[in-house]
């Protein structure tokens, strides 16, 4: 995927920051925080990457005493995870980075988290041998996207929104992982909580 490309998203998100909440706030409160709810308690580890932190929805779900190292290629998006986290005094490293060019070294993490972000990352294949790479061998990485439907109308219809037609338990297994759940929590398995385990060398 081009540079470009990253460039074009990190520019949508900067100027989606300021109002990204508002939009989304209604969703927010009718399905997604349940999801978050339900996705969070299932993540183990001392030390974990949340990768596409946005605005710090996720802060609030972080189970007490992880340590929580939280990248998002948009600085506008970061600006206000910090300010959320200063608000709830929730203690987590916030970093700029690339989801698909991770500055940390190999095996950093126990585990890796990303809540719809791989609808929006230009190659999500990259971005999950990232999380690979960064997670320690065994360890797991957790999931909770958009997908395609698979219904064949409605699914067609997706295949004509640039990245909503994503089929990311094939991309976590194009990326080399071992897929161990998927449960779909919406019709049609348009969101899925996806476990994968990165495989021991």
């Amino acid at each position: 995927m081009s540079d470009q490309a990253t460039t074009q998203t990190k520019a949508s998100f900067d100027s989606l920051a300021p109002v990204y909440d508002p939009l989304g706030s209604l969703l927010e409160w009718i399905a997604f925080r349940r999801w978050r709810e339900r996705f969070w308690p299932q993540v183990r580890g001392e030390h974990v990457l949340e990768v596409g932190v946005g605005t710090g929805k996720n802060l609030p779900y972080y189970p007490q005493g992880m340590r929580v190292t939280a990248v998002d290629l948009s600085e506008g998006m970061l600006a206000r995870a910090r300010q959320r986290a200063r608000e709830l005094g929730v203690d987590v490293d916030l970093r700029v980075m690339d989801a698909q060019e991770l500055t940390f070294p190999d095996a950093t993490f126990d585990a890796a988290v990303a809540t719809f972000v791989f609808c929006s990352v230009p190659d999500p294949v990259l971005g999950l041998r990232e999380l690979a790479r960064v997670v320690k061998p065994d360890g797991r990485i957790f999931l909770l996207e958009h997908t395609r439907v698979n219904k064949p109308v409605i699914g067609r219809v997706m295949d004509l929104l640039p990245h909503f037609n994503r089929r990311t338990v094939e991309n976590v297994q194009q990326a080399g992982l071992e897929v161990e759940q998927v449960e779909e929590l919406a019709p049609g398995g348009l969101v899925k909580l996806i476990v994968a385990r990165v495989r021991s060398t």
